[in-house]
Protein backbone atom coordinates (compact mmCIF):
# COMPACT_ATOMS: atom_id res chain seq x y z
CA UNK A 1 0.00 0.00 0.00
CA UNK A 2 1.49 3.19 -1.14
CA UNK A 3 1.49 5.80 1.74
CA UNK A 4 -0.36 8.82 1.59
CA UNK A 5 -1.75 11.68 3.83
CA UNK A 6 -3.82 11.83 6.71
CA UNK A 7 -7.16 13.97 5.68
CA UNK A 8 -8.60 14.73 8.82
CA UNK A 9 -12.46 13.34 7.82
CA UNK A 10 -11.22 9.92 7.88
CA UNK A 11 -10.01 10.41 11.18
CA UNK A 12 -13.47 9.44 12.97
CA UNK A 13 -13.61 6.32 11.07
CA UNK A 14 -10.04 5.60 12.08
CA UNK A 15 -11.31 5.95 15.83
CA UNK A 16 -14.54 4.34 15.10
CA UNK A 17 -12.19 0.71 13.40
CA UNK A 18 -9.49 1.41 16.42
CA UNK A 19 -12.38 1.12 19.14
CA UNK A 20 -13.58 -2.31 17.72
CA UNK A 21 -9.81 -3.93 17.57
CA UNK A 22 -9.25 -1.98 20.85
CA UNK A 23 -11.94 -3.81 22.71
CA UNK A 24 -11.50 -7.02 21.43
CA UNK A 25 -7.56 -6.99 22.88
CA UNK A 26 -8.74 -7.16 26.56
CA UNK A 27 -7.44 -3.84 27.80
CA UNK A 28 -9.88 -4.12 30.87
CA UNK A 29 -7.41 -6.75 31.91
CA UNK A 30 -4.21 -5.67 29.97
CA UNK A 31 -4.64 -2.27 32.64
CA UNK A 32 -5.47 -4.24 35.49
CA UNK A 33 -1.69 -5.47 35.23
CA UNK A 34 -0.44 -2.54 34.35
CA UNK A 35 -2.05 -0.58 37.63
CA UNK A 36 -0.62 -3.64 39.82
CA UNK A 37 2.97 -2.91 38.66
CA UNK A 38 2.23 0.80 39.55
CA UNK A 39 1.44 0.04 43.14
CA UNK A 40 4.68 -1.82 43.27
CA UNK A 41 6.61 0.67 41.89
CA UNK A 42 5.60 3.93 43.51
CA UNK A 43 7.34 3.90 46.85
CA UNK A 44 10.74 3.18 44.90
CA UNK A 45 9.73 5.97 42.51
CA UNK A 46 9.56 8.70 45.24
CA UNK A 47 12.77 7.62 46.65
CA UNK A 48 14.48 8.08 43.65
CA UNK A 49 12.65 11.22 42.56
CA UNK A 50 13.29 12.89 46.00
CA UNK A 51 16.72 11.81 46.17
CA UNK A 52 17.42 12.19 42.43
CA UNK A 53 15.46 15.10 41.17
CA UNK A 54 15.30 16.61 44.42
CA UNK A 55 18.81 16.76 44.69
CA UNK A 56 18.78 19.04 41.48
CA UNK A 57 16.06 20.96 41.82
CA UNK A 58 15.08 21.27 45.43
CA UNK A 59 13.29 18.45 47.38
CA UNK A 60 10.56 20.67 48.90
CA UNK A 61 9.97 22.08 45.56
CA UNK A 62 9.64 18.39 44.22
CA UNK A 63 7.16 17.69 47.10
CA UNK A 64 4.99 20.09 46.35
CA UNK A 65 4.97 19.80 42.42
CA UNK A 66 4.22 16.04 42.72
CA UNK A 67 1.16 16.59 45.22
CA UNK A 68 -0.12 19.21 43.10
CA UNK A 69 -0.43 16.80 40.16
CA UNK A 70 -1.22 14.09 42.44
CA UNK A 71 -4.26 15.93 44.25
CA UNK A 72 -5.34 17.62 40.46
CA UNK A 73 -5.63 13.97 39.11
CA UNK A 74 -7.31 11.52 42.23
CA UNK A 75 -7.59 14.04 45.25
CA UNK A 76 -6.54 15.74 47.87
CA UNK A 77 -7.47 12.36 50.67
CA UNK A 78 -5.07 10.06 48.40
CA UNK A 79 -2.23 13.23 48.15
CA UNK A 80 -2.42 13.54 51.87
CA UNK A 81 -1.33 9.45 52.66
CA UNK A 82 1.06 9.92 49.76
CA UNK A 83 2.85 13.02 51.16
CA UNK A 84 2.93 10.89 54.27
CA UNK A 85 5.11 8.13 52.14
CA UNK A 86 7.07 11.22 51.11
CA UNK A 87 8.19 12.57 54.29
CA UNK A 88 8.63 8.83 55.62
CA UNK A 89 11.17 8.14 52.84
CA UNK A 90 12.46 12.08 52.76
CA UNK A 91 13.45 11.00 56.33
CA UNK A 92 15.71 8.21 55.21
CA UNK A 93 17.19 10.04 52.03
CA UNK A 94 20.75 9.92 53.36
CA UNK A 95 20.97 5.87 53.92
CA UNK A 96 22.41 4.38 51.69
CA UNK A 97 20.80 1.32 52.45
CA UNK A 98 17.38 3.09 51.96
CA UNK A 99 18.51 4.42 48.81
CA UNK A 100 20.17 1.02 47.27
CA UNK A 101 16.57 -0.80 48.65
CA UNK A 102 14.83 2.05 46.60
CA UNK A 103 16.71 1.24 43.66
CA UNK A 104 16.26 -2.11 43.22
CA UNK A 105 12.59 -2.12 44.34
CA UNK A 106 12.26 0.75 41.62
CA UNK A 107 14.05 -1.28 38.95
CA UNK A 108 11.69 -4.33 39.72
CA UNK A 109 8.14 -2.32 39.84
CA UNK A 110 9.01 -0.06 37.44
CA UNK A 111 10.40 -2.17 35.15
CA UNK A 112 7.88 -4.40 35.34
CA UNK A 113 5.62 -2.10 33.98
CA UNK A 114 7.22 -1.26 30.72
CA UNK A 115 7.64 -4.89 30.33
CA UNK A 116 4.07 -5.53 30.27
CA UNK A 117 3.40 -2.50 27.95
CA UNK A 118 6.08 -3.69 25.93
CA UNK A 119 4.19 -7.31 25.72
CA UNK A 120 1.11 -5.67 24.52
CA UNK A 121 2.87 -3.25 22.18
CA UNK A 122 4.15 -6.77 20.80
CA UNK A 123 0.63 -7.97 20.67
CA UNK A 124 -0.75 -5.08 18.63
CA UNK A 125 2.02 -5.04 16.27
CA UNK A 126 2.21 -8.60 16.13
CA UNK A 127 5.48 -8.30 16.45
CA UNK A 128 8.23 -10.79 18.19
CA UNK A 129 11.31 -9.91 20.15
CA UNK A 130 14.54 -10.09 18.70
CA UNK A 131 16.42 -12.57 20.80
CA UNK A 132 15.54 -16.22 20.91
CA UNK A 133 16.83 -16.65 23.86
CA UNK A 134 14.54 -16.10 26.65
CA UNK A 135 16.75 -14.85 29.19
CA UNK A 136 18.73 -12.36 26.93
CA UNK A 137 15.07 -11.54 25.55
CA UNK A 138 14.29 -10.58 29.05
CA UNK A 139 17.28 -8.74 30.12
CA UNK A 140 17.22 -6.66 27.40
CA UNK A 141 13.61 -5.29 27.73
CA UNK A 142 13.83 -4.86 31.54
CA UNK A 143 17.28 -2.72 30.41
CA UNK A 144 14.78 -1.08 27.67
CA UNK A 145 12.76 -0.12 30.93
CA UNK A 146 15.33 1.21 32.64
CA UNK A 147 16.13 3.64 29.63
CA UNK A 148 12.16 4.82 29.73
CA UNK A 149 12.31 5.50 33.65
CA UNK A 150 15.79 7.92 32.75
CA UNK A 151 13.46 9.28 30.30
CA UNK A 152 10.59 9.85 32.54
CA UNK A 153 12.61 11.29 35.47
CA UNK A 154 14.04 14.01 32.68
CA UNK A 155 11.10 14.98 31.24
CA UNK A 156 9.29 15.53 35.01
CA UNK A 157 12.25 17.78 35.81
CA UNK A 158 11.93 19.55 32.77
CA UNK A 159 8.18 19.91 33.51
CA UNK A 160 9.30 21.81 36.60
CA UNK A 161 11.15 23.63 34.97
CA UNK A 162 9.17 25.16 32.80
CA UNK A 163 6.41 25.06 35.15
CA UNK A 164 8.15 27.29 37.42
CA UNK A 165 8.81 29.74 34.22
CA UNK A 166 5.42 30.03 33.41
CA UNK A 167 4.75 30.42 37.38
CA UNK A 168 7.62 33.27 37.36
CA UNK A 169 6.15 34.67 33.69
CA UNK A 170 2.27 34.99 34.78
CA UNK A 171 3.31 37.00 37.75
CA UNK A 172 5.36 39.51 36.23
CA UNK A 173 2.49 39.68 33.83
CA UNK A 174 -0.06 40.99 36.41
CA UNK A 175 1.99 44.41 36.05
CA UNK A 176 1.06 44.81 32.42
CA UNK A 177 -2.41 42.97 31.90
CA UNK A 178 -5.54 43.03 32.78
CA UNK A 179 -6.97 40.53 35.53
CA UNK A 180 -9.18 39.08 32.49
CA UNK A 181 -6.21 38.09 30.08
CA UNK A 182 -4.45 36.66 32.87
CA UNK A 183 -7.14 33.67 33.41
CA UNK A 184 -6.05 32.79 29.63
CA UNK A 185 -2.20 31.74 31.17
CA UNK A 186 -3.69 28.65 32.02
CA UNK A 187 -3.58 27.37 28.07
CA UNK A 188 -0.07 27.22 28.00
CA UNK A 189 0.31 24.61 31.25
CA UNK A 190 -2.01 22.78 29.21
CA UNK A 191 0.20 22.88 26.38
CA UNK A 192 3.60 22.21 28.28
CA UNK A 193 1.14 19.28 29.76
CA UNK A 194 0.60 17.98 26.36
CA UNK A 195 4.00 18.34 25.11
CA UNK A 196 5.37 16.36 27.95
CA UNK A 197 2.68 13.44 27.27
CA UNK A 198 3.02 13.51 23.51
CA UNK A 199 7.30 12.99 23.96
CA UNK A 200 6.65 10.30 26.43
CA UNK A 201 3.72 8.55 24.34
CA UNK A 202 5.99 9.01 21.07
CA UNK A 203 8.98 7.68 22.23
CA UNK A 204 7.00 4.54 23.86
CA UNK A 205 5.38 3.97 20.30
CA UNK A 206 8.17 4.14 18.82
CA UNK A 207 10.54 2.24 20.76
CA UNK A 208 8.84 -0.17 23.17
CA UNK A 209 7.76 -2.53 20.84
CA UNK A 210 10.53 -5.07 20.11
CA UNK A 211 10.36 -3.70 15.87
CA UNK A 212 11.25 0.39 15.58
CA UNK A 213 7.93 1.91 14.46
CA UNK A 214 8.12 4.38 11.67
CA UNK A 215 8.10 8.11 12.89
CA UNK A 216 5.11 9.51 10.78
CA UNK A 217 2.96 6.39 12.28
CA UNK A 218 3.85 7.64 15.62
CA UNK A 219 3.58 11.11 15.20
CA UNK A 220 -0.37 10.75 14.35
CA UNK A 221 -0.81 8.06 17.08
CA UNK A 222 1.39 9.99 19.87
CA UNK A 223 -0.16 12.86 19.10
CA UNK A 224 -4.17 11.65 19.51
CA UNK A 225 -3.15 9.87 22.57
CA UNK A 226 -1.82 12.38 24.35
CA UNK A 227 -5.28 15.11 23.44
CA UNK A 228 -7.23 11.73 24.75
CA UNK A 229 -5.14 11.65 27.94
CA UNK A 230 -5.31 14.90 28.56
CA UNK A 231 -9.15 15.32 28.08
CA UNK A 232 -9.52 11.93 30.56
CA UNK A 233 -6.94 13.53 32.91
CA UNK A 234 -10.11 16.07 33.58
CA UNK A 235 -12.76 13.81 33.33
CA UNK A 236 -10.74 11.83 35.49
CA UNK A 237 -10.11 13.96 38.40
CA UNK A 238 -13.99 15.69 37.91
CA UNK A 239 -15.30 11.08 38.47
CA UNK A 240 -12.69 10.90 41.26
CA UNK A 241 -14.15 14.73 43.08
CA UNK A 242 -17.72 13.66 43.12
CA UNK A 243 -17.87 10.10 42.62
CA UNK A 244 -15.19 9.08 45.43
CA UNK A 245 -14.61 5.82 44.36
CA UNK A 246 -12.19 4.99 47.40
CA UNK A 247 -14.20 5.89 50.13
CA UNK A 248 -15.92 2.41 50.76
CA UNK A 249 -12.27 0.75 50.92
CA UNK A 250 -11.18 2.74 54.27
CA UNK A 251 -7.48 2.60 54.61
CA UNK A 252 -6.92 1.50 51.65
CA UNK A 253 -8.83 3.72 49.35
CA UNK A 254 -5.42 5.91 48.33
CA UNK A 255 -4.14 2.99 46.70
CA UNK A 256 -7.32 2.07 45.15
CA UNK A 257 -7.74 5.45 43.82
CA UNK A 258 -4.35 5.45 42.31
CA UNK A 259 -4.86 1.75 40.70
CA UNK A 260 -8.00 3.18 39.07
CA UNK A 261 -6.24 6.29 37.55
CA UNK A 262 -3.26 4.33 36.22
CA UNK A 263 -6.14 1.72 35.00
CA UNK A 264 -7.96 3.87 33.35
CA UNK A 265 -5.24 6.04 31.73
CA UNK A 266 -3.73 2.63 30.70
CA UNK A 267 -7.47 1.98 28.85
CA UNK A 268 -6.59 5.51 26.85
CA UNK A 269 -2.46 4.66 26.39
CA UNK A 270 -3.62 1.28 24.73
CA UNK A 271 -6.31 3.01 22.78
CA UNK A 272 -3.84 4.90 21.69
CA UNK A 273 -1.23 2.11 20.72
CA UNK A 274 -4.13 0.22 18.64
CA UNK A 275 -4.81 3.70 16.54
CA UNK A 276 -0.83 4.41 16.03
CA UNK A 277 -1.66 0.65 14.37
CA UNK A 278 -4.93 1.01 12.55
CA UNK A 279 -3.20 4.00 11.31
CA UNK A 280 -0.33 2.73 10.41
CA UNK A 281 -2.24 0.17 8.26
CA UNK A 282 -4.25 2.77 6.53
CA UNK A 283 -1.75 4.85 5.18
CA UNK A 284 0.85 1.88 4.44
CA UNK A 285 3.49 2.82 7.06
CA UNK A 286 5.07 0.02 7.68
CA UNK A 287 8.36 -1.27 10.84
CA UNK A 288 10.81 0.67 10.76
CA UNK A 289 13.30 -1.20 10.03
CA UNK A 290 16.44 0.85 9.29
CA UNK A 291 18.09 0.11 12.84
CA UNK A 292 17.59 -3.48 13.02
CA UNK A 293 19.64 -3.47 9.44
CA UNK A 294 22.37 -0.83 10.29
CA UNK A 295 22.69 -3.51 13.31
CA UNK A 296 22.94 -6.35 11.50
CA UNK A 297 25.64 -4.65 8.97
CA UNK A 298 27.80 -3.67 11.72
CA UNK A 299 27.99 -7.10 13.11
CA UNK A 300 28.51 -8.96 9.49
CA UNK A 301 31.89 -6.33 9.52
CA UNK A 302 33.06 -7.56 12.73
CA UNK A 303 32.73 -10.94 11.74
Amino acid sequence: MVSKALSLKNIPKLMGKTAKVWFNDEPFRLSAIIAYYAILSLPALIIIIMNVVGGIWGKEIVQGELLGEISEAIGTEAAESIRMMIVDQGDKSTSLFATIVGIGTLLYGATGVFFQLQESFDKIWKTKPKYTNGIIATIMSRLKSIGFILILGFLLLVSFVLTSLLSTFSNRLELFLPEKLLKYVFIFDILISLGFIYVLFGAMFKFLPSKPISWKAVRVGAAITAILFIIGKYLLAIYFSTMQPGSTYGAAGSIILVMLWVSYSSLILFYGAHFTKVYADEYGLSIDNNDDEALDEALEEIN
